[in-house]
Protein backbone atom coordinates (compact mmCIF):
# COMPACT_ATOMS: atom_id res chain seq x y z
CA UNK A 1 0.00 0.00 0.00
CA UNK A 2 1.21 3.56 -0.64
CA UNK A 3 1.64 6.62 1.56
CA UNK A 4 -1.94 7.94 0.03
CA UNK A 5 -1.39 11.88 -0.75
CA UNK A 6 0.01 14.73 1.03
CA UNK A 7 -2.50 16.90 2.62
CA UNK A 8 -2.80 19.91 0.29
CA UNK A 9 -1.26 23.35 2.28
CA UNK A 10 -3.90 25.10 0.72
CA UNK A 11 -6.66 22.82 2.87
CA UNK A 12 -4.25 22.68 6.15
CA UNK A 13 -4.26 26.73 6.19
CA UNK A 14 -8.17 26.40 5.69
CA UNK A 15 -8.59 27.90 2.58
CA UNK A 16 -6.57 30.73 0.67
CA UNK A 17 -7.75 34.20 -0.96
CA UNK A 18 -11.52 34.80 -0.20
CA UNK A 19 -12.46 31.25 0.86
CA UNK A 20 -10.18 31.84 3.77
CA UNK A 21 -12.39 34.36 5.46
CA UNK A 22 -15.20 32.87 4.47
CA UNK A 23 -13.71 29.57 6.26
CA UNK A 24 -12.98 31.62 8.79
CA UNK A 25 -16.49 33.35 9.49
CA UNK A 26 -18.32 30.46 9.15
CA UNK A 27 -16.20 28.29 11.15
CA UNK A 28 -17.31 30.27 14.56
CA UNK A 29 -20.72 29.77 13.26
CA UNK A 30 -22.58 27.07 15.92
CA UNK A 31 -22.92 23.69 14.43
CA UNK A 32 -21.29 24.41 11.10
CA UNK A 33 -19.15 21.68 9.68
CA UNK A 34 -17.10 22.95 6.83
CA UNK A 35 -14.82 19.92 5.06
CA UNK A 36 -13.32 20.25 1.26
CA UNK A 37 -15.18 17.67 -0.91
CA UNK A 38 -15.36 17.80 -4.91
CA UNK A 39 -12.48 20.83 -5.29
CA UNK A 40 -15.13 23.12 -3.45
CA UNK A 41 -15.10 23.78 0.58
CA UNK A 42 -18.67 22.60 1.92
CA UNK A 43 -20.63 24.07 4.33
CA UNK A 44 -22.96 21.69 6.54
CA UNK A 45 -25.17 21.45 9.73
CA UNK A 46 -25.41 18.15 10.26
CA UNK A 47 -25.32 16.23 6.83
CA UNK A 48 -27.35 19.00 5.03
CA UNK A 49 -24.88 21.04 3.05
CA UNK A 50 -26.04 24.65 3.18
CA UNK A 51 -23.34 26.36 0.50
CA UNK A 52 -20.04 25.25 -1.16
CA UNK A 53 -17.39 27.31 -2.52
CA UNK A 54 -14.14 26.30 -4.69
CA UNK A 55 -11.11 25.44 -3.12
CA UNK A 56 -8.91 27.60 -6.18
CA UNK A 57 -7.97 31.05 -5.73
CA UNK A 58 -8.72 31.08 -9.31
CA UNK A 59 -12.61 30.03 -9.37
CA UNK A 60 -15.05 32.46 -7.43
CA UNK A 61 -18.58 31.18 -7.60
CA UNK A 62 -20.79 30.82 -3.87
CA UNK A 63 -23.58 28.57 -4.12
CA UNK A 64 -25.67 28.67 -1.38
CA UNK A 65 -29.39 26.80 -0.87
CA UNK A 66 -31.69 28.88 0.61
CA UNK A 67 -35.50 28.83 1.15
CA UNK A 68 -37.48 29.67 -2.12
CA UNK A 69 -38.70 33.24 -0.36
CA UNK A 70 -35.37 33.76 0.19
CA UNK A 71 -34.04 32.90 -3.17
CA UNK A 72 -36.41 34.52 -4.99
CA UNK A 73 -35.09 37.64 -2.90
CA UNK A 74 -31.78 37.20 -3.53
CA UNK A 75 -32.96 36.85 -7.58
CA UNK A 76 -33.96 39.95 -7.53
CA UNK A 77 -30.37 41.42 -7.04
CA UNK A 78 -29.17 41.39 -10.09
CA UNK A 79 -25.58 39.84 -8.85
CA UNK A 80 -27.29 36.62 -7.90
CA UNK A 81 -28.22 33.74 -10.21
CA UNK A 82 -30.12 30.89 -10.65
CA UNK A 83 -28.11 27.86 -9.50
CA UNK A 84 -27.54 26.15 -13.18
CA UNK A 85 -28.52 22.51 -12.02
CA UNK A 86 -29.89 22.63 -8.77
CA UNK A 87 -32.04 25.95 -9.20
CA UNK A 88 -34.84 24.42 -8.69
CA UNK A 89 -34.03 23.34 -5.13
CA UNK A 90 -33.72 26.84 -3.71
CA UNK A 91 -29.71 27.01 -5.27
CA UNK A 92 -28.46 30.24 -6.39
CA UNK A 93 -24.54 31.00 -7.43
CA UNK A 94 -22.82 34.65 -6.57
CA UNK A 95 -19.56 35.49 -7.61
CA UNK A 96 -17.32 36.47 -4.78
CA UNK A 97 -14.07 38.07 -6.69
CA UNK A 98 -13.85 41.32 -3.35
CA UNK A 99 -14.01 41.50 0.27
CA UNK A 100 -17.23 44.02 -0.74
CA UNK A 101 -18.58 40.60 -2.03
CA UNK A 102 -17.61 38.06 0.81
CA UNK A 103 -19.52 40.67 3.29
CA UNK A 104 -22.66 40.49 0.67
CA UNK A 105 -22.24 37.20 0.42
CA UNK A 106 -22.35 36.63 4.33
CA UNK A 107 -25.95 37.75 3.95
CA UNK A 108 -27.42 34.99 2.20
CA UNK A 109 -24.86 32.58 4.29
CA UNK A 110 -26.34 33.62 7.53
CA UNK A 111 -29.99 33.48 6.08
CA UNK A 112 -29.36 29.65 4.50
CA UNK A 113 -27.61 28.48 8.09
CA UNK A 114 -30.35 30.05 9.71
CA UNK A 115 -32.62 27.63 7.47
CA UNK A 116 -30.69 24.44 8.10
CA UNK A 117 -30.39 25.09 11.40
CA UNK A 118 -34.28 25.26 12.12
CA UNK A 119 -34.49 22.18 10.27
CA UNK A 120 -31.77 21.12 12.95
CA UNK A 121 -33.06 22.26 15.97
CA UNK A 122 -29.67 23.50 16.42
CA UNK A 123 -31.03 27.42 15.82
CA UNK A 124 -32.16 27.79 19.60
CA UNK A 125 -29.01 28.00 22.65
CA UNK A 126 -30.28 27.87 26.30
CA UNK A 127 -33.78 29.24 24.86
CA UNK A 128 -32.47 32.06 23.17
CA UNK A 129 -32.16 32.03 19.58
CA UNK A 130 -28.60 31.23 18.29
CA UNK A 131 -27.20 33.67 15.20
CA UNK A 132 -24.61 32.97 13.34
CA UNK A 133 -22.26 35.84 14.93
CA UNK A 134 -21.96 39.41 12.81
CA UNK A 135 -17.85 39.44 10.84
CA UNK A 136 -17.65 42.80 12.77
CA UNK A 137 -19.23 41.80 16.40
CA UNK A 138 -22.66 43.19 15.90
CA UNK A 139 -26.11 40.45 16.08
CA UNK A 140 -25.33 39.09 12.97
CA UNK A 141 -28.58 39.63 11.85
CA UNK A 142 -29.04 38.45 8.08
CA UNK A 143 -30.65 41.69 7.37
CA UNK A 144 -26.69 43.93 7.74
CA UNK A 145 -26.27 43.64 3.95
CA UNK A 146 -22.20 44.78 3.29
CA UNK A 147 -21.42 44.32 6.94
CA UNK A 148 -17.48 44.40 6.63
CA UNK A 149 -15.28 41.63 7.82
CA UNK A 150 -13.27 43.46 10.38
CA UNK A 151 -10.04 42.27 11.71
CA UNK A 152 -9.33 39.13 10.03
CA UNK A 153 -6.03 37.14 11.30
CA UNK A 154 -3.65 37.44 7.75
CA UNK A 155 -2.33 33.80 6.73
CA UNK A 156 1.25 33.47 7.86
Amino acid sequence: MGHGRKTRRVLERGGAGLAQPLNETLGRWPGVRITPMFGRWGYFVGDDLFACFPVREKDHDLWVRLTREDQAQALADGRNRLHRRFGRRGWIETDVESPDDVSRALRWLRRAYQAVSRRHGTERDGGHEARPPSPRGGSGHPGEPGAPLGNMPTPS
